[in-house]
Protein backbone atom coordinates (compact mmCIF):
# COMPACT_ATOMS: atom_id res chain seq x y z
CA UNK A 1 0.00 0.00 0.00
CA UNK A 2 1.55 3.64 -1.14
CA UNK A 3 1.69 6.45 0.82
CA UNK A 4 -0.46 7.74 -1.47
CA UNK A 5 -3.63 5.49 -0.84
CA UNK A 6 -2.55 6.06 2.50
CA UNK A 7 -3.20 9.09 2.81
CA UNK A 8 -6.14 9.31 0.31
CA UNK A 9 -8.06 7.02 2.57
CA UNK A 10 -7.51 8.81 5.38
CA UNK A 11 -9.15 11.99 3.71
CA UNK A 12 -11.96 10.07 2.14
CA UNK A 13 -12.90 8.63 5.66
CA UNK A 14 -12.84 11.37 7.56
CA UNK A 15 -14.46 13.08 5.00
CA UNK A 16 -17.02 10.96 4.87
CA UNK A 17 -17.34 10.67 9.19
CA UNK A 18 -17.96 14.37 8.47
CA UNK A 19 -20.46 14.17 5.81
CA UNK A 20 -22.54 11.19 7.68
CA UNK A 21 -22.59 12.98 11.11
CA UNK A 22 -24.29 16.09 8.94
CA UNK A 23 -27.06 13.55 7.13
CA UNK A 24 -27.87 11.69 10.79
CA UNK A 25 -28.24 14.95 12.56
CA UNK A 26 -30.48 15.71 9.93
CA UNK A 27 -32.71 12.64 9.67
CA UNK A 28 -32.49 12.80 13.94
CA UNK A 29 -34.24 16.26 13.99
CA UNK A 30 -36.65 17.61 15.96
CA UNK A 31 -39.40 17.77 13.23
CA UNK A 32 -41.59 15.14 12.41
CA UNK A 33 -41.37 13.13 9.21
CA UNK A 34 -45.00 12.87 6.69
CA UNK A 35 -46.64 10.53 8.68
CA UNK A 36 -45.05 10.40 11.93
CA UNK A 37 -47.37 12.56 14.35
CA UNK A 38 -44.58 13.44 16.96
CA UNK A 39 -40.81 12.93 18.15
CA UNK A 40 -40.79 12.64 21.71
CA UNK A 41 -37.73 14.76 23.39
CA UNK A 42 -36.57 12.13 25.29
CA UNK A 43 -36.50 9.69 22.48
CA UNK A 44 -34.65 12.03 19.72
CA UNK A 45 -32.77 13.48 22.39
CA UNK A 46 -31.29 9.78 23.37
CA UNK A 47 -30.64 8.84 19.54
CA UNK A 48 -28.68 11.48 19.02
CA UNK A 49 -27.00 10.34 22.03
CA UNK A 50 -25.66 6.97 20.96
CA UNK A 51 -25.68 8.13 17.43
CA UNK A 52 -23.71 11.78 16.45
CA UNK A 53 -20.78 12.78 18.30
CA UNK A 54 -18.50 9.75 17.81
CA UNK A 55 -17.47 7.03 15.73
CA UNK A 56 -15.08 6.51 12.96
CA UNK A 57 -18.18 5.62 10.33
CA UNK A 58 -16.42 2.92 8.86
CA UNK A 59 -19.64 1.23 7.61
CA UNK A 60 -21.07 4.24 6.15
CA UNK A 61 -17.62 4.70 4.40
CA UNK A 62 -17.67 1.36 2.88
CA UNK A 63 -20.72 1.91 1.07
CA UNK A 64 -19.48 4.85 -0.41
CA UNK A 65 -16.56 3.88 -1.77
CA UNK A 66 -17.70 0.92 -3.07
CA UNK A 67 -20.20 2.32 -5.15
CA UNK A 68 -17.47 4.82 -5.72
CA UNK A 69 -15.78 1.94 -7.72
CA UNK A 70 -18.69 1.80 -10.02
CA UNK A 71 -18.50 5.65 -10.22
CA UNK A 72 -21.92 5.71 -8.37
CA UNK A 73 -22.51 9.51 -7.11
CA UNK A 74 -21.48 9.57 -3.46
CA UNK A 75 -25.20 11.51 -2.26
CA UNK A 76 -27.08 8.57 -2.75
CA UNK A 77 -24.22 6.42 -1.58
CA UNK A 78 -24.54 8.36 1.82
CA UNK A 79 -27.81 7.62 2.35
CA UNK A 80 -27.60 4.24 2.31
CA UNK A 81 -24.46 4.59 4.62
CA UNK A 82 -26.34 6.30 7.36
CA UNK A 83 -29.76 3.30 7.18
CA UNK A 84 -26.11 1.14 7.96
CA UNK A 85 -24.68 3.30 10.64
CA UNK A 86 -28.37 3.39 12.21
CA UNK A 87 -28.13 -0.42 12.70
CA UNK A 88 -24.99 0.19 14.11
CA UNK A 89 -25.57 2.32 16.64
CA UNK A 90 -28.68 0.42 17.47
CA UNK A 91 -26.77 -2.78 18.04
CA UNK A 92 -24.50 -0.72 20.51
CA UNK A 93 -26.79 -0.07 22.68
CA UNK A 94 -28.58 -3.21 23.01
CA UNK A 95 -25.69 -5.09 23.29
CA UNK A 96 -24.14 -2.90 25.83
CA UNK A 97 -27.57 -3.22 28.09
CA UNK A 98 -27.26 -5.18 31.41
CA UNK A 99 -29.47 -8.05 30.02
CA UNK A 100 -26.53 -8.49 27.17
CA UNK A 101 -23.11 -7.42 27.28
CA UNK A 102 -23.51 -4.96 30.50
CA UNK A 103 -21.32 -2.16 29.54
CA UNK A 104 -20.89 0.99 31.46
CA UNK A 105 -18.59 2.93 28.78
CA UNK A 106 -18.81 3.23 25.08
CA UNK A 107 -16.32 6.26 23.10
CA UNK A 108 -15.39 7.18 26.26
CA UNK A 109 -18.46 8.07 28.10
CA UNK A 110 -21.29 6.70 29.84
CA UNK A 111 -23.50 3.88 27.71
CA UNK A 112 -26.72 4.88 26.51
CA UNK A 113 -28.53 2.55 29.36
CA UNK A 114 -26.62 4.51 31.68
CA UNK A 115 -26.92 7.84 30.72
CA UNK A 116 -30.24 7.76 31.05
CA UNK A 117 -32.32 4.42 31.82
CA UNK A 118 -32.68 1.09 30.64
CA UNK A 119 -36.21 1.47 28.84
CA UNK A 120 -35.19 4.48 26.95
CA UNK A 121 -32.25 2.62 25.69
CA UNK A 122 -34.41 -0.05 24.65
CA UNK A 123 -37.11 2.44 22.80
CA UNK A 124 -33.93 4.30 21.33
CA UNK A 125 -32.34 1.39 19.78
CA UNK A 126 -35.89 -0.01 18.31
CA UNK A 127 -36.29 3.62 16.51
CA UNK A 128 -32.49 3.74 15.67
CA UNK A 129 -33.49 0.18 13.93
CA UNK A 130 -36.60 1.49 12.22
CA UNK A 131 -35.46 4.47 11.16
CA UNK A 132 -33.00 2.63 9.07
CA UNK A 133 -35.42 1.16 6.56
CA UNK A 134 -37.18 4.08 6.18
CA UNK A 135 -33.98 5.65 4.84
CA UNK A 136 -32.92 2.79 2.65
CA UNK A 137 -36.02 2.79 0.89
CA UNK A 138 -36.12 6.25 0.17
CA UNK A 139 -36.04 7.37 -3.79
CA UNK A 140 -33.02 9.25 -3.73
CA UNK A 141 -30.63 6.34 -2.71
CA UNK A 142 -31.36 5.29 -6.20
CA UNK A 143 -33.67 5.61 -9.46
CA UNK A 144 -34.60 2.19 -9.72
CA UNK A 145 -36.57 0.63 -7.33
CA UNK A 146 -35.42 -2.79 -8.16
CA UNK A 147 -31.74 -1.49 -6.43
CA UNK A 148 -33.37 -0.33 -3.29
CA UNK A 149 -35.92 -3.14 -2.95
CA UNK A 150 -32.41 -5.19 -2.66
CA UNK A 151 -30.78 -2.99 -0.75
CA UNK A 152 -33.39 -3.31 1.43
CA UNK A 153 -33.72 -7.17 1.56
CA UNK A 154 -30.08 -7.36 2.07
CA UNK A 155 -29.83 -4.98 4.66
CA UNK A 156 -32.57 -6.92 6.71
CA UNK A 157 -30.76 -10.03 6.31
CA UNK A 158 -27.81 -9.46 7.19
CA UNK A 159 -29.29 -7.43 10.43
CA UNK A 160 -31.25 -9.81 11.11
CA UNK A 161 -32.28 -13.77 12.27
CA UNK A 162 -28.89 -15.06 9.96
CA UNK A 163 -27.16 -11.90 10.43
CA UNK A 164 -26.17 -9.99 13.60
CA UNK A 165 -28.87 -10.67 15.67
CA UNK A 166 -28.31 -14.32 15.26
CA UNK A 167 -24.70 -14.29 15.55
CA UNK A 168 -25.72 -12.58 18.97
CA UNK A 169 -27.74 -15.12 20.53
CA UNK A 170 -24.62 -17.68 19.20
CA UNK A 171 -22.44 -15.61 21.22
CA UNK A 172 -24.47 -15.45 24.44
CA UNK A 173 -25.23 -19.28 24.36
CA UNK A 174 -21.43 -19.69 24.12
CA UNK A 175 -21.31 -17.83 27.22
CA UNK A 176 -23.84 -20.51 28.94
CA UNK A 177 -26.33 -17.57 29.37
CA UNK A 178 -29.30 -20.38 28.78
CA UNK A 179 -27.82 -23.13 30.34
CA UNK A 180 -25.02 -24.82 29.74
CA UNK A 181 -22.18 -23.50 27.52
CA UNK A 182 -22.92 -24.13 24.14
CA UNK A 183 -20.11 -25.16 21.41
CA UNK A 184 -18.99 -21.71 19.52
CA UNK A 185 -17.84 -21.74 16.21
CA UNK A 186 -15.45 -18.14 16.25
CA UNK A 187 -15.63 -17.98 12.65
CA UNK A 188 -19.67 -18.58 11.99
CA UNK A 189 -20.16 -16.00 14.95
CA UNK A 190 -18.08 -13.37 13.77
CA UNK A 191 -19.53 -13.58 10.14
CA UNK A 192 -23.44 -12.94 11.44
CA UNK A 193 -22.50 -10.71 14.87
CA UNK A 194 -19.95 -8.44 13.67
CA UNK A 195 -19.19 -9.41 9.67
CA UNK A 196 -22.76 -9.20 8.50
CA UNK A 197 -22.70 -5.23 8.64
CA UNK A 198 -18.98 -4.89 7.53
CA UNK A 199 -20.12 -7.33 4.97
CA UNK A 200 -22.97 -5.03 4.02
CA UNK A 201 -21.05 -2.02 3.63
CA UNK A 202 -18.90 -3.44 0.57
CA UNK A 203 -21.84 -5.46 -1.15
CA UNK A 204 -24.35 -2.34 -1.21
CA UNK A 205 -21.50 -0.73 -3.52
CA UNK A 206 -21.99 -3.48 -6.17
CA UNK A 207 -25.95 -3.33 -5.74
CA UNK A 208 -25.31 0.50 -5.70
CA UNK A 209 -23.82 0.21 -9.28
CA UNK A 210 -25.54 -2.52 -10.29
CA UNK A 211 -22.43 -4.75 -10.58
CA UNK A 212 -21.79 -8.17 -12.70
CA UNK A 213 -22.05 -11.17 -10.62
CA UNK A 214 -18.22 -11.26 -10.92
CA UNK A 215 -17.86 -7.92 -9.73
CA UNK A 216 -20.74 -8.51 -6.56
CA UNK A 217 -18.44 -12.02 -6.18
CA UNK A 218 -15.30 -10.03 -5.74
CA UNK A 219 -16.81 -6.83 -3.31
CA UNK A 220 -18.91 -10.19 -1.23
CA UNK A 221 -15.64 -11.87 -1.25
CA UNK A 222 -13.75 -8.67 0.09
CA UNK A 223 -16.53 -8.12 2.48
CA UNK A 224 -16.20 -11.19 4.56
CA UNK A 225 -12.14 -11.25 4.91
CA UNK A 226 -12.34 -7.61 6.33
CA UNK A 227 -15.35 -8.15 8.58
CA UNK A 228 -12.97 -11.10 9.77
CA UNK A 229 -9.96 -9.56 10.32
CA UNK A 230 -12.21 -6.71 12.58
CA UNK A 231 -13.25 -8.86 14.65
CA UNK A 232 -9.69 -10.77 15.15
CA UNK A 233 -8.27 -7.15 15.58
CA UNK A 234 -10.98 -6.45 18.26
CA UNK A 235 -10.19 -9.55 20.08
CA UNK A 236 -6.17 -8.59 20.06
CA UNK A 237 -7.48 -4.84 21.55
CA UNK A 238 -9.54 -6.34 24.28
CA UNK A 239 -6.48 -8.37 25.15
CA UNK A 240 -3.67 -6.14 24.58
CA UNK A 241 -5.06 -2.57 25.07
CA UNK A 242 -6.81 -0.45 27.95
CA UNK A 243 -10.01 1.28 28.58
CA UNK A 244 -8.35 4.24 27.89
CA UNK A 245 -7.27 3.50 24.84
CA UNK A 246 -10.08 1.83 23.59
CA UNK A 247 -12.89 4.08 24.52
CA UNK A 248 -14.85 0.93 26.31
CA UNK A 249 -13.57 -1.51 28.91
CA UNK A 250 -10.66 -3.87 27.75
CA UNK A 251 -10.86 -6.79 29.15
CA UNK A 252 -14.84 -7.81 28.72
CA UNK A 253 -14.38 -10.76 27.06
CA UNK A 254 -12.06 -13.15 29.42
CA UNK A 255 -14.10 -11.42 32.04
CA UNK A 256 -17.64 -12.79 30.53
CA UNK A 257 -15.69 -16.19 29.11
CA UNK A 258 -16.08 -15.77 25.46
CA UNK A 259 -14.48 -17.77 23.46
CA UNK A 260 -12.20 -15.54 20.78
CA UNK A 261 -9.97 -16.09 17.44
CA UNK A 262 -7.29 -15.54 20.38
CA UNK A 263 -8.68 -17.60 23.09
CA UNK A 264 -8.64 -20.27 19.86
CA UNK A 265 -5.70 -19.48 17.73
CA UNK A 266 -3.27 -17.59 20.63
CA UNK A 267 -1.93 -13.97 20.07
CA UNK A 268 0.49 -14.88 17.43
CA UNK A 269 -1.72 -17.20 15.34
CA UNK A 270 -4.52 -14.52 15.33
CA UNK A 271 -2.03 -12.22 13.82
CA UNK A 272 -1.11 -14.44 11.13
CA UNK A 273 -4.86 -14.83 10.10
CA UNK A 274 -5.30 -11.06 9.89
CA UNK A 275 -2.14 -11.29 7.55
CA UNK A 276 -3.58 -14.15 5.67
CA UNK A 277 -7.24 -12.09 5.39
CA UNK A 278 -5.41 -9.14 4.42
CA UNK A 279 -4.17 -11.32 1.13
CA UNK A 280 -7.21 -12.44 0.13
CA UNK A 281 -8.93 -9.35 0.31
CA UNK A 282 -6.08 -7.78 -1.50
CA UNK A 283 -7.03 -10.56 -4.51
CA UNK A 284 -10.58 -10.02 -4.40
CA UNK A 285 -9.61 -6.73 -5.04
CA UNK A 286 -7.36 -7.47 -7.95
CA UNK A 287 -10.54 -7.26 -10.27
CA UNK A 288 -11.22 -3.43 -9.86
CA UNK A 289 -7.48 -2.72 -10.52
CA UNK A 290 -6.29 0.97 -9.36
CA UNK A 291 -10.14 1.96 -8.49
CA UNK A 292 -9.94 -1.08 -5.38
CA UNK A 293 -6.54 1.21 -3.65
CA UNK A 294 -8.74 2.91 -1.15
CA UNK A 295 -10.70 0.06 0.02
CA UNK A 296 -7.42 -2.16 0.26
CA UNK A 297 -6.29 0.66 2.81
CA UNK A 298 -9.30 0.28 4.50
CA UNK A 299 -8.41 -3.48 4.88
CA UNK A 300 -5.28 -2.15 6.42
CA UNK A 301 -6.49 0.65 9.40
CA UNK A 302 -9.16 -2.24 10.54
CA UNK A 303 -6.14 -4.71 10.65
CA UNK A 304 -4.11 -2.17 12.45
CA UNK A 305 -6.49 0.17 14.01
CA UNK A 306 -5.79 1.01 18.28
CA UNK A 307 -8.95 1.24 19.38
Amino acid sequence: MTVTALTDFTRRLDKTAEDTEALLAELLSDAPMPDEIVRPKRLIESMRYSSLGGGKRLRPFLVVESAAVFGVSPKGALLAGAALECIHCYSLIHDDLPAMDNSDLRRGRPTLHKAYDDATAILAGDALLTIAFDIITRDEIHPDAGVRLALTRTLARCAGIGGMAGGQMLDLAGEGRFGDREPVDVARVQQMKTGALLRFGCIAGALLGQATPKEYQALDDFGRALGEAFQIADDLLDVESDAATLGKPAGADAELGKTTFVTQLGIDGAKQRVRDLLARGDAALSIFGDKGDVLRAAAHFVAERKN
